[in-house]
């Protein structure tokens, strides 16, 4: 699990440079990741379900996005988009781009809705988070300051 969390920040962090995050919010993107992959692991590992895992982990990451966000000051894309990377379905994706050129159409539907449910999984917690008050990531903001 160790490992899993630190291939998390590291990729998280690679990211980041991708995306061309400023070097002073690398570590609050990787902090992001890492606690969005943390979740996702405990909860698929008390509850077997791989989609409450993927809500509560983009919860997690959301949260953090919008609390970092107000504390910094600066746009809430820099810290969501790098952080939310670690649980973007890309073998999913990829396997079913895959099996659709091998015209395997069985596994097509299962890998592809899987892939979707995942996704939407993903918006629906994104979109609860940005509903909230902002007044409730002033405070979080605060208690985290010290950062």
């Amino acid at each position: 699990m160790i490992l899993q969390l630190i291939s998390a920040f590291i990729g998280t962090v690679a990211f980041s440079i991708l995306f061309n995050v400023r070097k002073k919010y690398f570590l609050y993107c990787g902090i992001t990741g890492t606690c969005g992959w943390l979740v996702y692991l405990l909860t698929y590992h008390i509850t077997s379900g791989k989609m409450i895992a993927n809500f509560l982990a983009a919860i997690m990451v959301m949260f953090l996005s919008r609390t970092f966000a107000v504390s910094k000051q600066c746009p809430l894309t820099v810290f969501l988009i790098p952080g939310i990377f670690p649980l973007v379905p890309g073998a999913g994706i990829y396997y079913t781009a895959y099996e659709i050129t091998q015209r395997q159409f069985d596994k097509v539907l299962i890998n592809g809705m899987d892939t979707f449910q995942t996704a939407v999984v993903i918006a629906l917690a994104i979109s609860i988070i940005i509903t909230l008050p902002s007044v409730i990531f002033r405070f979080t903001g605060k208690l985290l300051k010290w950062l």
